[in-house]
């Protein structure tokens, strides 16, 4: 056969994956390119990773002792049993922190840097065409609605959290099949906390980005496994939010079907 055909690649579920994960690398491509709003939106993030290091250095402090109380069953079993199991049991702690704090410090660095937050999400807009219906909610209101969203999801973080720490306790499984399950509810309720600014700007609330997200799950999927991974890097949350949240912004239009090729060539 002759001629000039162009061959359309099958969308799959992986490669809506892919794409959903390198969105987090759009995102820091472009507040790269505006240094200054990249250290205002690390402002934010600095002083919620200041608390947070603190309460992960007592964790892990008092892991040990955590470890023993949430075991107590194994108290009389012998020696190296007792010994494994309390291993098992700390991991499962320190894996439950580590999820807990991630989709925490998401909620409560977002409420602390909102405006610097908002602005940057604006501007990505701005350089993919912009939100001719933009709703002017007013600071005070916006506050209040992320406020009310993000102790849903902070409720929700904590509902789904003991499940998996109980399990967390199965050996084997529990350090493998596991942390993989973490990984994709943390990167969905993730996705949820970081796409708030761009559907509040066009007046949708926690269960109007919930039903769009959904409606492609492996690019949502993708997003937030990016994300939640690199925010269990040490410094990575408070380095990398400017970008998660430009990424958001991204993820949001697409979800929206709206585009996210350049339209204007002026700067974040």
């Amino acid at each position: 056969m002759s001629g000039d055909l162009s061959e359309t690649r099958p969308v799959t579920a992986f490669r809506e994956f892919a794409t959903g994960a390198g969105l987090l690398g759009r995102g820091l491509g472009l507040v790269l390119r505006s240094p200054r709003l990249l250290l205002l939106g690390l402002v934010p993030a600095l002083l919620s990773g200041i608390l947070y290091i603190v309460a992960l250095v007592f964790l892990i402090r008092y892991l040990p002792d955590l470890s023993a109380q949430v075991t107590w069953f194994a108290d009389d079993w012998a020696g190296w049993l007792r010994s494994t199991t309390r291993v098992f049991g700390g991991i499962a702690v320190l894996g439950l922190g580590l999820l807990l704090s991630v989709l925490t410090f998401t909620a409560v660095t977002l409420l602390i840097g909102d405006p610097f937050y908002e602005k940057i999400s604006e501007l990505v807009e701005d350089r993919f065409g912009g939100v001719p219906d933009a709703v002017d909610v007013g600071f005070w209101r916006s506050l209040r609605r992320s406020l009310a969203d993000s102790l849903k999801l902070v409720g929700i973080s904590i509902v789904v959290a003991v499940p998996l720490f109980l399990m967390g306790l199965i050996p084997v499984a529990g350090q493998t099949v596991i942390p993989v399950v973490a990984g994709a509810v943390g990167g969905w309720l993730l996705t949820l906390e970081l796409t708030g600014v761009p559907f509040q700007r066009r007046g949708q609330r926690l269960r109007d980005r919930r039903v769009v997200l959904a409606r492609n799950k492996p690019l949502t999927l993708g997003f937030g496994a990016a994300v939640f991974a690199t925010f269990l890097i040490p410094l990575g949350a408070v380095l990398l939010m400017p970008a998660a949240i430009a990424g958001a912004t991204l993820l949001a239009r697409r979800s929206l079907n709206k585009p996210i090729a350049i339209t204007t060539t002026a700067s974040l």
